[in-house]
């Protein structure tokens, strides 16, 4: 897909971690990774973080941002990353502002019983803020391996 055929990414302005306010349109000009996880020190979210975590200096090496979104509160997101020794900031989206935009909100079956959740998602935004890439649904194992050798194609 060439990039004036790609959809543009939904803009949206939210606090993240360490005082920072993050907006699409801020990020104009960088490639961006953003992936969203149902819930800060759960067992799959605390895998998929620390995988970005750990692939993380080789998305700056190749001139990508990421970040990670969830409906938890910055308090909560403070404590894991200080947890996790992330070195990217974390989104928090209590309102489900870029959840709602970015369409990750669905259905899941937990337990037996229905209950909306954050559908586990990733989303590669090129630097001209268009989506190059999703995946949705997403299995953690090599995740973070496969949106990387995307991005170094970009």
């Amino acid at each position: 897909m060439n990039t004036e055929t790609r959809p543009p990414a939904p803009d949206f302005q939210l606090p993240a971690t360490n005082g920072k306010v993050v907006s699409l349109q801020g990020l104009r000009g960088s490639k961006v990774v953003f992936y969203f996880y149902p819930k800060d020190n759960t067992p799959g979210c605390t895998n998929e973080t620390a995988a970005f975590r750990d692939q993380y200096q080789a998305f700056r090496d190749a001139g990508c941002e990421v970040f990670g979104i969830s409906r938890d509160g910055l308090k909560s997101h403070e404590n894991f990353k200080a947890r996790l020794e992330v070195p990217f900031e974390l989104i928090a989206d209590s309102d489900e502002v870029a959840c709602q935009a970015f369409g990750v909100i669905k259905m899941k079956n937990m337990y037996g019983k229905q209950v909306r959740g954050v559908e586990r998602s990733t989303f590669v935004i090129d630097a001209a803020g268009r989506v190059a890439r999703e995946w949705r649904g997403v299995k953690v194992p090599g995740h973070a391996e496969e949106v990387l050798a995307f991005v170094r194609g970009l």
